[in-house]
Order: C-alpha cells, then sequence, then structure tokens
C-alpha cells in the first residue's frame, strides 16, 4: 500500500430540515454580517429570502449576491467581491450548486488576500485561510461544499480555471434533502451524474488510497441505487437524502484522489459551449470509460454492480460489460425521459 494521507477540517450537518441551523452556525463562526451569494432561480423561488430570514431573526445582518450564472465567469467573481466589501460583511453563505460554492470560495479569497481569482490558479496558491464561509447546496451534484477546488470561467481565453487549495474548505457544510426537492428533473439528473462521475473517476485515479476508495464506494452505492427513483420523484425524500449523501461522498472523494479525463475534457467544452457541466460529462463517460477499459485492474466490476440492476461475478465479467451499463444507464432511460435529448448522438 503506498503512503496515504487525509484531513477534513470541516464541520457537516445532514439532515432534513436542519437549514433551520445556520444561525447557531453563524454564531460559532463568529460572524454578524453575511452575504448569501446565490443565483437568479434561488432568489426567485424565495430560498434567498428563507434563508436572510432565518439570519435576520437571529440579529445577523444580511446582504445578497445573485447574479452567479452557471459556469460563473472572472467578472462574476469581481462584482461579488465588491458587494462583499460594500456590504462590511465578515462572512459568506453560499446557497445553491457548484456555481455560486465556487464565486464564494473564490470571492473568499479575493476578499481577504486582494488581486484576481487568475492570480491563484493551479495548486495551492491562496496564502491561508479565507473568509469564514457555510456552504448551503441545493443540488445533489457537485460535492463544492466538501471540495478544495473552486472552478471560474475565463472568457478572455474561453477557458475554465481552476484553483486548488486546502484552504478552500467551507468551514460548515449543511446539507439539508428539503433543498433539492423541488429540483427540475433535467437538473437532478445531469447534477447526479456529475456526482456519480466525480466517484467513478476517483475510484480508478491511480491517486487513490483507501480513504477515498471508501468515500466513493459508498457514493457510487446511495447515488447508483437511488438517482432513478429521485429524478422520477424528486419529492421522494428517502432518494433525495441517499443522493445528497452520496454526492458529499463523491465530494470528499475526489478531494483526495482527483479526477480523470471526463472531466478534463468536460471543462473546455462546457466553458467553451456553455453546455451544463453534467450533461458534458455524461456525453463523455462511455466513451472515456471503454478508453480506460483496458487498464482495468478489477474495479470496473464493482462500479458495474452499482448501477447495474442485475449483478456480474468474477469469472463471466468483461470490462466491456461497464460500458455497455454506462450507456444504459445515461442514454437509453434518458431519451425515454427527456425528448429533447433524442438528437443527440
Amino acid at each position: 500500500m503506498n503512503e496515504f494521507s487525509f484531513s477534513v477540517p470541516q464541520n457537516i450537518v445532514v439532515g432534513r430540515g436542519t437549514m433551520a441551523k445556520l444561525p447557531e452556525i453563524a454564531k460559532k463562526l463568529g460572524g454578524s454580517h453575511a452575504l448569501i451569494i446565490s443565483d437568479p432561480n434561488l432568489e426567485q423561488l424565495g430560498l434567498v429570502k428563507k434563508t436572510a430570514d432565518y439570519l435576520e431573526e437571529a440579529g445577523i445582518a444580511v446582504d445578497s449576491f445573485t447574479e452567479t450564472e452557471a459556469n460563473p465567469s472572472v467578472e462574476t467573481v469581481d462584482k461579488a467581491t465588491e458587494k462583499f466589501k460594500a456590504a462590511g460583511a465578515d462572512f459568506i453563505v453560499a446557497l445553491g450548486g457548484g456555481s455560486p460554492m465556487d464565486v464564494s470560495k473564490a470571492v473568499g479569497v479575493l476578499a481577504k488576500y486582494g488581486g484576481s481569482i487568475t492570480e491563484y490558479e493551479g495548486a495551492h496558491k491562496v496564502p491561508g485561510k479565507i473568509v469564514p464561509l457555510i456552504a448551503l447546496p441545493t443540488t445533489a451534484g457537485t460535492g463544492s461544499e466538501v471540495t478544495a477546488f473552486s472552478v471560474i470561467t475565463d472568457h478572455s481565453r474561453d477557458y475554465k480555471l481552476t484553483v486548488f487549495s486546502y484552504e478552500l474548505f467551507p468551514a460548515y457544510a449543511i446539507l439539508d434533502a428539503e433543498l433539492i426537492m423541488t429540483a427540475p428533473a433535467t437538473v437532478a439528473a445531469a447534477c447526479g451524474i456529475d456526482a456519480f462521475i466525480h466517484a467513478e473517476e476517483a475510484y480508478i485515479s491511480t491517486a487513490a488510497s483507501p480513504f477515498s476508495d471508501a468515500m466513493a464506494e459508498k457514493a457510487m452505492e446511495l447515488i447508483g441505487g437511488n438517482i432513478r427513483r429521485f429524478v422520477a420523484n424528486r419529492m421522494d425524500a428517502e432518494a433525495a437524502e441517499a443522493m445528497m449523501t452520496g454526492s458529499l461522498f463523491a465530494g470528499l472523494a475526489f478531494s483526495f484522489a482527483r479526477l480523470g479525463n471526463v472531466h478534463a475534457m468536460s471543462h473546455p467544452i462546457s466553458a467553451y459551449f456553455n453546455v451544463p457541466h453534467g450533461v458534458a460529462n455524461a456525453v463523455l463517460l462511455p466513451v472515456i470509460a471503454e478508453y480506460n477499459a483496458l487498464a482495468d485492474h478489477g474495479r470496473y466490476l464493482k462500479i458495474y454492480n452499482y448501477i447495474s440492476k442485475i449483478p456480474a461475478y468474477e469469472g463471466e465479467f468483461e470490462p466491456m460489460m461497464l460500458v455497455e451499463a454506462i450507456v444504459l444507464f445515461l442514454w437509453k432511460r434518458s431519451r425515454q425521459r427527456f425528448p429533447q435529448w433524442q438528437q443527440m448522438p
């Protein structure tokens, strides 16, 4: 076994209704003025106001920034940073999916250390702790609430830059499944596939360790066994909780084992064509899984059994069976549910 290490320097609360713990957690951080970073859809749905109400009722001042777009840009990070400074806020609440969380992490860096987020591109360039951050995910997909990454689009290069630093971990993450139970089916599907691929790529990574394997295996079990139920009925509370917890574990897995060619190729696709990240991943996964099949060393069988309704056993399994199962898992059922995908190859 190769040497490995890990640290999970976060406080994570999981359970329906746990959003109500937000004021208590904010006070533990010493926060007195929050900037909620979210997006227009969540503002329209009333979730930004609901979050602000919880804080204001506890005597905490609140401002909000809700201009975050899908595949958020350098310019958006700059605007949100200015809003944070102008408001006099002392902590951030990231409310949403991966985009608001990526922006929140970037703002946490710039509000503390200045400059442009492009200056922090790469690994371990953040000099120390960022502005205190509480993450409230509203999708079961990115796992950004427990990852050390912020991915921001630089339109000047048609490029997605990545900031990687363990300083980016939110201090607290609150995973309340009630926040994902109103997601549209298309969002639930794309985000759920993204989470599954986080776990799958971490699991076959050459940087995998027993810790990341444990997180990845449980993530694939939870997501593989519940994504169909959740997309079919987002009000299925049991499936929603399983998806949210699976996304959490997948995020932990890839924070320590990293990702692979699916994500390496999907980032430029979504940056250039503005394709939703999970959809780009789903298109690429069968091709990359086939490409990697020659290098399988026994892990494809486990992945296969997490997504297939008919289990396979050693001696009868071939790696290409996983590729076929992925095509079934992703496309045949997806095309039945989403007719607009019929035109995709």
